[in-house]
């Protein structure tokens, strides 16, 4: 927990934040209003969850080792809820992650389908749907524990805990839950995500040359790249809650180890994501770097590169020409 909490978590929270606030403030641009984006823009939002959330487990370790009865009180009153949080935005961002790989892989092995099914305004509908049915799939979590006074045995001092709720005491409503949960949050996607960045990394492969280097070539190797991060943060969380089943403040310390090691992949991949775009992706490092310094000169690559909207109006525009001559 001290290296976890106390070392790793503030050197990958305080930059992931800002990290994600940039990533959202550059994708908000005109000129990258694209589907893809709006997943992006999502994910970004969910992952600065998750690490906020992070960042005040953080300060609840830092009162616990300088203020006993502040660092009780914090951690009495916020651990409940923060379980809630993390299993939201945990949840939200997997799918987030499959609706991506869903729609890159379309694009790449269906690309006369992708002008038909996406559009940024469906993916905004599909984000927010996102949001709205895992919010619902993680409220029973908000309930797995209440906040109580009891005496220290040690000290004879009144202190705040934390204990299972009636509901979370009926095995077989937890059993239930627990598989339906680790199945939408980890099992399922992670299962979707293999099957189809296998199919994208196929059918790059079998690309052409000279398309290898074209703008959405590069955007989907972004994609891959993310979904890669992704899959390795979030499996030792999925195996550990799925075939063990167990990490929280009811368990042991050696699991509960393990499940800050877990925990702190998901920090790791909640707040990577801005670097990898930054790493891969040419037009959102040069959508940054005017935001940065407003006289940087904008190319014309830099204004198309990601615009998918552009890319189908030159399509449509093209077929009706060659329409029209042929009439």
């Amino acid at each position: 927990q001290i290296i976890t909490g106390l070392v790793i978590y503030p050197l990958v929270c305080f930059p992931g934040v800002v990290g994600n606030i940039l990533t959202i403030f550059v994708l908000s641009r005109r000129n990258m209003q694209t589907s893809t984006n709006a997943f992006l823009s999502a994910l970004a939002v969910a992952d600065s969850i998750k690490l906020i959330n992070d960042i005040l487990y953080f300060f609840v370790i830092v009162f616990m080792r300088t203020s006993t009865r502040l660092g009780n009180m914090s951690y009495g009153y916020l651990y409940p809820y923060a379980h809630f949080v993390f299993s939201l935005s945990v949840c939200v961002s997997s799918w987030l992650t499959v609706s991506v790989a869903v729609e890159r892989y379309i694009m790449v092995c269906h690309p006369t389908r992708a002008r038909a099914m996406w559009s940024r305004r469906r993916a905004v509908i599909l984000c927010t749907l996102i949001y709205v049915v895992m919010t619902s799939l993680a409220l029973p979590s908000a309930l797995r524990y209440r906040t109580i006074r009891c005496v220290d045995r040690a000290t004879n001092v009144s202190k705040l805990d934390v204990e299972l709720t009636e509901m979370w005491k009926n095995k077989l409503f937890v059993t239930s839950y627990t598989w339906t949960q680790n199945l939408l949050r980890s099992i399922i996607p992670l299962i979707v995500l293999v099957i189809l960045n296998t199919c994208i990394i196929s059918a790059l492969r079998r690309t052409k040359a000279k398309r290898r280097k074209n703008a959405r070539h590069r955007v989907t190797i972004m994609m891959i790249v993310v979904i890669l991060a992704f899959l390795i943060c979030i499996t030792p969380d999925a195996i550990l809650s799925t075939v063990f089943g167990f990490g929280y403040h009811e368990a042991g310390y050696l699991p509960r180890g393990i499940r800050e090691i877990t925990d702190t992949l998901l920090a790791i991949n909640a707040g990577v994501n801005f670097l990898i775009y930054c790493a891969f992706n040419q037009v959102f490092r040069k959508s940054f770097a005017h935001i940065c310094c407003p006289n940087t000169r904008q190319t014309n690559t830099w204004m198309t590169e990601l615009d998918e909207s552009t890319y189908r109006r030159l399509s449509e525009a093209k077929s009706l020409l060659m329409s029209n001559n042929n009439s």
